[in-house]
This record gives C-alpha cells, structure tokens and sequence, in this order.
C-alpha cells in the first residue's frame, strides 16, 4: 500500500513537472496566483512535512479520528479557497523556473526518504491532527491534486 502511495506521488509530480513552460500564466478567474507558485506550494508541502516526520518522535503521536480527514480523502476534493496554507510553504510571489525545478527534485527525494522512514513517524496537521506516514502520503495525493486541478483549470 505505501510503495503504490510513494508511486501515485511521484507521478503527480512528474505531472507538475509537465507544466513548467507555463509557470509564469496566470488566470485570475481561476486564481490570484501562477502556474509555477501551485507547482512550488505542493512541493514545499511535501518538503516541510517530510521534514517534520523525519524528526518525529512516533511515541508522542496522539489518535484522533478527524471526520473531516476521512471525507476529503474518501472524496479525493479539498474545497478551493476554503483553507489558508500556513506561512512556511507559501511560496514567494515570484519565482524562478530553476527555483520551481529544485522544488520538484526536493520532492521527489522526500517522497524516498519517506519510503525509509518509520510509518509511524507523524507530522500535526492544523485541522487533521497527527497524520502517520501512510495517511500523510495519502493526504499529499490528494493535495497534489487539487493543485494540478487548479493548474489545469489555469491553462
């Protein structure tokens, strides 16, 4: 089940990936922000979790049944413009097409040191609570794909 999440992951970014010709188009009907800042802010989720779950200590995980959590990974939806991304993955204004590429490799690497790393190491998230590494790998599916959505959209 993990290395199929691990797979479907890297997949979604190489399907981000696909779209950095266009990381300067910008669609304000759609979005107050460019193709590139989506593809940059779905890395850096990636990024700053795998982080914060490398360092976890499993043992003081709490578990907590989130509704909320179940239903938008059942439905595979995140309502758009619902939820503002805390400070440390929102993306500069501008940013370069070699800055976005960096993210993405960062990325990809995180997405394998997750498949290393004890899956019950966790990260808190502000509305979910503590996500173990299988529901984390679950929940950046799902995220990455609601900006590949918003991407499309843009086009």
């Amino acid at each position: 089940m993990m290395r199929s999440s691990l797979h479907k992951n890297v997949f979604l970014l190489n399907q981000l990936e696909s779209h950095i010709n266009s990381y300067q188009k910008l669609n304000d009907a759609i979005s107050g922000e460019t193709i590139g800042w989506h593809i940059a802010h779905s890395c850096q989720v990636i990024n700053s979790i795998t982080n914060v779950i490398v360092h976890s200590d499993p043992s003081k995980a709490k578990s907590k049944f989130s509704f909320l959590y179940h239903w938008i990974m059942f439905t595979n939806f995140i309502p758009k413009g619902k939820v503002k991304a805390p400070k440390i993955v929102i993306p500069k204004k501008t940013i370069s097409k070699e800055e976005i590429i960096d993210e993405i490799e960062r990325a990809k690497a995180n997405l394998e040191t997750l498949a290393s790393t004890g899956q019950n190491k966790y990260f808190t998230h502000p509305i979910f609570g503590d996500l173990n590494v299988p529901k984390t790998l679950r929940f950046f599916t799902v995220h990455t794909n609601h900006h590949l959505k918003i991407i499309r959209d843009i086009h």
